[in-house]
């Protein structure tokens, strides 16, 4: 009974809101599949619909239930959270008696104070400084939305709002935080204070407000007026946008609705993430055999890699961290680099396998590659903790380079079109387009609620 209560409910709310919003609506209209190429016919998305590619499954068009309001109190929420977890006091950590409380802030401050400018701009730009941007610039262009007025320079925030979002890692950096508290709680006495609370709170804000920013209503809504034909016909002499999702004129370079540049395919793919992972193989090396990590003490001084690093947590009990660094430091970027290079290889020569496999391998690969900066984020925790006569962490060379190889490899799997696995199976002269009874069978089932 209960349940019926809850969907009667719920589609109450849903008819409520597409009455309430009708501009939020998305007319019918065709895209192609930035990760298989495949065009779909899609019918109006009302509140609350979402549309996958029915070939690959990608994500192609989403409208949110509340799609003006809850992005703006999500970015408002952000914001707040944000001054509180960098105004609050984060952690304390006491060593015999030195008493060491931190605060983010600081921790950013001592690496810069310890000549470790480098790790410290990272720690900035991935937890503080991305994150603010993302917020800032989503109130500005929903703010401008909701005024139904284009506020000056909208147009080249929503391009930073949309490039700046999968660069926020401030879950990678929580979950850094856990992994190095099973190593400090060993040696010390650690005591965790507001900050840290509120910020998986922050993190999962963030990741919601992610997913309440959908790139193609945003740029239907900026734009629609200034550019009546915006919902162009699809046809040979047209090419999609891959950012944007909109068809403009094959002979435009730059995209007149999101200003990225326009491609069938993207030009050079195939050197240009072929020339990053080399670059990140290459890096890999000094990686894990330089050291990564010096602890001092009065008493002794350990000098430590990647691997050495593990092993001797694993001989000293810490078997679960051993694990988790492992996973992350060791298993992570190899298997990342095995993997693209497969990709590549898939799409330069031939497939190794189902085409729908490379296609679901790549997503996996895209998706993880930011966690292996867990590794880079202990460390930093460790340094900001550790930084007395008694006890100090330093960073060793390996540092740079593993943060460099994770980065590279993450602009391998960004400049790799997908796409040109999925045109093996069109070499025989095929239509990339499904037939229009297929094409609308299928989509009923990736035309979904949310």
């Amino acid at each position: 009974m209960k349940f019926l209560v809850r969907t009667a409910a719920r589609r109450a709310q849903q008819k409520w809101l597409r009455r309430y919003l009708p501009a939020a609506t998305l007319p019918a209209h065709a895209v192609d599949c930035p990760e298989c190429g495949l065009r779909v016919s899609l019918p109006k998305l009302r509140q609350g619909q979402q549309a996958d590619c029915p070939r690959c499954g990608h994500h192609l068009v989403r409208v949110e239930h509340n799609p003006y309001l809850l992005p703006l109190a999500l970015a408002l929420t952000g914001l707040i959270l944000m001054a509180l977890v960098y105004g609050q006091l984060f952690v304390t950590v006491t060593l015999g008696s030195v008493y060491s409380p931190l605060t983010l802030p600081e921790m950013v401050l001592s690496l810069m104070g310890q000549n470790d400018g480098f790790l410290g701009t990272v720690l900035f730009v991935f937890t503080f400084g991305v994150p603010v941007l993302f917020l800032l610039m989503c109130l500005y262009v929903y703010g401008s939305m909701l005024a139904q007025q284009p506020f000056p320079y909208v147009l080249y925030m929503t391009r930073a709002l949309t490039r700046l979002r999968h660069w926020m890692m401030v879950d990678v950096f929580f979950i850094s935080i856990l992994v190095a508290y099973i190593k400090m709680s060993s040696v010390g006495e650690v005591h965790f204070h507001a900050a840290f609370w509120l910020l998986p709170v922050l993190a999962l804000v963030l990741l919601r407000t992610v997913v309440a920013v959908p790139e193609h209503w945003v740029y239907h809504q900026i734009r629609r007026r200034e550019h009546p034909d915006l919902l162009h016909p699809e046809g040979r002499a047209h090419t999609c946008c891959t950012r944007c999702l909109y068809f403009r004129p094959a002979s435009e370079r730059e995209c007149a609705i999101c200003g990225s540049d326009v491609f069938d395919r993207r030009p050079h793919s195939l050197k240009l993430s072929f020339c990053f992972l080399l670059a990140a193989a290459i890096l890999y090396i000094p990686a894990n055999t330089l050291p990564i990590m010096i602890s001092e003490n009065p008493l002794s001084r350990e000098v430590s890699t990647i691997i050495s690093g593990i092993m001797f947590m694993w001989r000293d009990g810490d078997k679960m961290i051993a694990v988790i660094i492992f996973s992350a430091s060791i298993a992570v970027p190899t298997l990342k680099i095995i993997s693209m290079a497969l990709l590549l290889y898939s799409a330069k020569v031939r497939p190794l396998m189902r085409v729908e496999r490379l296609s679901w391998q790549y997503r996996l690969t895209e998706a993880v590659g930011r966690w292996s900066m867990i590794d880079i984020f202990v460390i930093i925790i460790l340094m900001s903790a550790y930084h007395s006569p008694i006890a100090r962490v330093t960073p060793g060379p390996a540092a740079i380079y593993f943060c460099l190889v994770v980065l590279l490899t993450m602009w391998s799997a960004y400049f790799f079109d997908v796409r040109l696995i999925w045109d093996w199976q069109t070499r025989d002269g095929a239509d990339f387009r499904q037939p229009e009874s297929e094409n609308n069978g299928k989509q009923k089932r990736y035309l979904r609620f949310f």
